[in-house]
């Protein structure tokens, strides 16, 4: 039959709470970063026509 007692498990220390809020905090950092570098590539990238021309003429 089924025991008695909380079916909770252990609460976690502070260094598990600690790392697991820096896991989640780090998740975020890194896909924003990946998406900024991406936009700020793309950027770059679709605007080096224009820089180039722009050179050229001066």
């Amino acid at each position: 039959m089924a025991r008695g007692g909380s079916t909770m498990g252990e609460e976690p220390t502070w260094a598990e709470s600690l790392l697991m809020f820096v896991f989640i905090g780090a998740i975020p950092t890194v896909v924003g970063g990946a998406v900024l570098l991406s936009l700020f590539g793309l950027t770059m990238w679709a605007t080096a026509p224009l820089r180039r021309r722009r050179r050229t003429s001066a």
